[in-house]
């Protein structure tokens, strides 16, 4: 048997056993997703529904607050160059708030992902950051988990303010002419927040009809 026809048999044989260990790996990870599959869903959608009770009481609402969401596009006056989704809120059927997910793209490092509670009289009733890049030790104070006054963050001030009552003009931060406070040394972070939550009521306030009216699963 010549060199040459062993080598090419070995070739051959070293080929069969990778396509087989590529059919078996990816038949092994694909049932491994599968079975993963329900627990990883039923994990995220944990994660929403906690992250919506730290804006959002339950006792504001009794429907299927997940199920009854709308899909946006585009949307500049969210911040949402990519679209994003709105949760509403009712309770025995009538409107009671909303869920908006929100980005403030004027952060000190770059864009803040946010959700804005709103009700439907225009009161704020809670704001979180759900992603940012700002400054440790600085400007990272707008996440009530990184703020070190953990009895009065600050982005507890916006819960229970009414729009109404304060308008777009004071919105701001006090540095800016406005009603909020900040942290001094780190006034970029809390501006975006600041701005970003008006936009967010404003938006919530002027829309409100056409949100609640939408189907649930539909897209605006």
């Amino acid at each position: 048997m010549s060199a040459r026809y062993t080598a090419a048999r070995t070739s051959v044989r070293t080929a069969g056993i990778m396509v087989l260990f590529t059919v078996v790996f990816t038949a092994l990870m694909s049932a491994t997703f599968q079975l993963t599959r329900p627990a990883i869903e039923a994990s995220a959608l944990e994660g929403k529904m906690r992250l919506i009770r730290e804006v959002l009481p339950p006792s504001a609402y009794d429907n299927a607050l997940l199920e009854d969401s709308v899909a946006l596009g585009r949307t500049p006056e969210l911040g949402l160059d990519q679209g994003g989704h709105i949760y509403r809120a009712r309770r025995a059927g009538e409107p009671a708030a909303m869920v908006l997910e929100v980005v403030a793209p004027d952060g000190y490092a770059g864009r803040i992902q946010l959700v804005v509670a709103v009700g439907v009289d225009g009161r704020v009733s809670g704001v979180r950051v759900t992603a940012h890049k700002e400054t440790p030790g600085l400007g990272d104070y707008i996440d009530p988990n990184k703020d070190r006054n953990k009895s009065q963050p600050w982005i507890g001030q916006f819960a229970g303010v009414s729009f109404a009552d304060v308008g777009l003009e004071k919105w701001k931060v006090k540095r800016d002419g406005g009603n909020f406070a900040y942290r001094s040394g780190a006034t970029i972070s809390a501006r975006a927040v600041t701005n970003a939550t008006a936009r967010a009521a404003d938006y919530a306030i002027r829309n409100r009809d056409a949100l609640f009216a939408a189907p649930a699963g539909g897209r605006l």
